[in-house]
């Protein structure tokens, strides 16, 4: 990619980020109406992952533009999640990953490569008709919480939870949510659907924000060594 393209992709205006915001509220309208995912209360801007900020790491210094492959979040099960990248639809809204492979995270490749500065979109589906989806337990996810990035160039992107919201619809600012915090800094927003199923309009009235910045990078054998770690920890502290 072209350094003129890259510069580009890191600069998303406020019209871009309320047509991304539209493409996400369109997707609540396919999903099924069976019971509400964990963690994904309503409330117009509310904090679902405790408090952010605390003993949180350094950020690293952003790497080399190379798009995502997998993902993995193993402090709430969601392990080597294929990304496929993802562009606008006919309606100049982002186009969700299919709801035939539900455990696919779409990247939208108009923005920032994972680990690029800026703040890369990885989004994904909460439920289907019949079953949970790649996200479902994506609003369980804690300040705090490691997310690896596994990039095409072979390298692995370690990213850091500092906040997970649930942001309402009405009232909700997209540029605030999704546009990043700090300059020079490479984030991660990762994006589903949740607060309460309105059976009414067919669709979720919110949606789940975990944000996260680049702290790091791994060799396989280290992700692979905390993703195991940190889901054992994980499910013990469920049990």
């Amino acid at each position: 990619m072209a350094e003129g393209k890259r510069a580009h992709s890191r600069l998303i205006t406020t019209a871009a980020w309320a047509v991304l915001l539209l493409g996400l509220w369109i997707w609540g309208r396919e999903v099924s109406d069976g019971s509400p995912p964990p963690g994904t209360g309503s409330g117009r801007s509310s904090a679902v992952g405790g408090a952010a900020g605390a003993d949180l790491p350094p950020a690293h210094d952003p790497l080399p533009a190379s798009p995502p492959v997998r993902v993995d979040v193993p402090s709430v099960g969601v392990s080597s999640a294929e990304v496929v990248s993802r562009g606008l639809d006919e309606r100049g809204a982002v186009a969700p990953p299919s709801f035939d492979t539900p455990d696919t995270v779409g990247w939208y490749d108009s923005g920032p490569q994972p680990g690029e500065e800026g703040a890369a979109l990885l989004v994904g589906h909460v439920d289907t008709r019949t079953r949970p989806a790649v996200f479902y337990t994506l609003s369980a996810t804690e300040p705090g919480a490691r997310v690896r990035v596994a990039r095409e160039d072979g390298t692995i992107a370690e990213f850091t939870v500092e906040d997970v919201q649930v942001l309402e619809r009405e009232g909700f600012d997209a540029q605030k949510a999704y546009a990043p915090r700090q300059e020079g800094r490479a984030e991660l927003r990762l994006i589903t659907c949740g607060g309460t199923f309105d059976k009414a309009r067919n669709t979720y009235t919110a949606n789940v924000v975990v944000s996260a910045y680049l702290t790091g990078t791994a060799t396989a054998d280290e992700a692979e060594a905390g993703n195991a770690a940190e889901g054992r920890t994980a499910r013990a502290a469920r049990a």
